[in-house]
């Protein structure tokens, strides 16, 4: 069994696997992290192996302290991925993003790909028909937003996500949520506007914790999963063991 991690931005998602079967799914704080990795343990005994892939600001060692019952393994840049990395400054490219289009690269064979990502921020990467991963773009997420507006002018509110009533808002309050979240969503068909215009067989993914949110408001057809980015932290994995 192997026991999965991705450290993001704001929280910690983790699930249990047996090669490609998904047991369990936990979401929890930075700051709970030790506690629900021992209660893990406790209820998989059978793990055997600990997979990391972060891009927040956990230390290693919380996680090298486990090196004693189990085999810990942090994705890098320098592990095997099942695409060619095209991108100007590799080094740059987040190991979350990596997993992503190597996720879709496995999953979807043959075809052009692109994967976004909603989360803190909103990531789109772009994984071609011969497996080249040629970049994408990085953008602020829907909470982001709402900061932003909050924190860089005098009086708008910070408020939280929530569906605009109309496009036409009627207060200061509905103003902003048509323009976050309408904003959001035609800034995401657009893009896919634009890729669908220059490449064909295609296909989009969709994921992240806005994942659901965004689903049903896209005029766009994706495959929704939100769940995608630790199903291929598992898939990385195993084609990591297979190929080192």
């Amino acid at each position: 069994m192997i026991l999965v991690v991705d450290v993001g931005n704001t929280r910690i998602k983790a699930a249990v696997f047996e090669d490609a079967t998904l047991f369990e799914i936990f979401v929890f704080s930075k700051i709970e992290l030790q506690k629900n990795i021992k209660n893990i343990l406790k209820n998989f005994e059978k793990i055997t192996d600990l997979v990391v892939s972060s891009v927040g600001d956990v230390e290693k060692q919380s996680f090298l302290d486990y090196n004693n019952v189990l085999n810990v393994h942090f994705l890098s840049h320098e592990d095997s991925f099942p695409f060619y990395n095209r991108y100007s400054t590799p080094k740059t490219l987040g190991i979350d993003r990596m997993v992503l289009a190597a996720g879709a690269t496995l999953v979807f064979p043959n075809q052009n790909r692109l994967v976004i990502d909603a989360g803190t921020c909103v990531t789109y990467d772009f994984v071609d028909e011969k497996n080249n991963y040629l970049g994408g773009a990085i953008a602020p997420g829907l909470r982001l937003r709402y900061e932003a507006l909050h924190n860089f002018t005098a009086k708008l509110p910070l408020l939280s996500l929530e569906s605009p009533k109309d496009l036409i808002g009627t207060s200061t309050a509905e103003s902003i949520h048509s323009g976050v979240v309408n904003g959001f969503v035609y800034e995401i068909d657009g893009f896919i506007d634009e890729y669908k215009a220059r490449y064909s067989n295609f296909i989009i993914i969709l994921t992240g914790g806005d994942t659901d949110f965004l689903a049903k408001r896209l005029k766009n057809t994706i495959f929704a999963n939100s769940n995608f980015l630790l199903e291929s932290l598992n898939q990385t994995f195993q084609y990591k063991i297979k190929n080192d």
